[in-house]
């Protein structure tokens, strides 16, 4: 049987909806990554202050998000808590409270790392000539973490950038949605349609995250 299921991809307005479904990722990604990044920043400088109870609290936080899939908790904060507290929630909102969570508590132990990387004589210098705890951070501490850690940065937004995929299960509007509905619609007319729908998607998630994959490897070997 011959291949003509590449017609799918532009029927209607099929295309159109797969191309904003790519700015709704991109943007989705954007949001959550400035926030989540800023938040992540602020957190991993609290988390180096030797509060034993904070680092507690934070490092709960951290484990939280590292343990507990993200599926599952796009599911909690969607469905469970607004059923719990009896109050409807828009999914897009939830979307980016969820990933800047995410994200703010893996960027909280990247910048930790960092700062906790930084030569101790780099501190001593900082010290010797006069720098306050803020000025040491600001000029010696927070530019040298925040560039030994950029690669790890560039990958986690990678990392979000595919995530949204997830985000299908709680009725976004992205890619994996948008291509499941126009397979749908042709599952019986045309039996091909999800090979090549789902194979646009792939390219598409492809050009999104290969720039960003080998901008980090780029950036990694300057910093070597």
């Amino acid at each position: 049987m011959q291949l003509t299921g590449y017609r799918v991809l532009f029927e209607g307005n099929n295309f159109q909806r797969l191309m904003s479904a790519v700015g709704q990722v991109i943007s989705l990604s954007l949001i959550s990554l400035v926030i989540g990044l800023t938040l992540g920043i602020i957190i991993g400088i609290v988390r180096t202050s030797g509060n034993k109870i904070i680092n507690f609290i934070f490092k709960i936080y951290l484990e939280v998000f590292r343990i507990v899939p993200l599926l599952v908790l796009l599911f909690v904060f969607y469905y469970i808590l607004p059923e719990s507290f009896n109050h409807e929630v828009d999914n897009r909102q939830v979307a980016i409270l969820v990933f800047v969570l995410w994200i703010s508590a893996e960027m909280s132990d990247l910048v930790r790392s960092g700062i906790k990387s930084v030569p101790q004589s780099q501190v001593d210098i900082g010290k010797s000539i006069g720098f306050s705890k803020f000025q040491l951070y600001y000029y010696v501490l927070i530019p040298q973490a925040l560039r030994a850690i950029l690669p790890s940065v560039i990958n986690l937004s990678t990392r979000v950038i595919k995530t949204t995929s997830l985000l299908m299960m709680i009725g976004v509007t992205e890619l994996m949605r948008v291509g499941t509905q126009i397979i749908e619609n042709y599952v019986v007319s045309e039996p091909t349609a999800s090979l090549w729908v789902y194979g646009f998607i792939f390219f598409l998630y492809f050009i999104l995250c290969y720039p960003l994959s080998k901008l980090a490897q780029y950036v990694q070997r300057k910093a070597t």
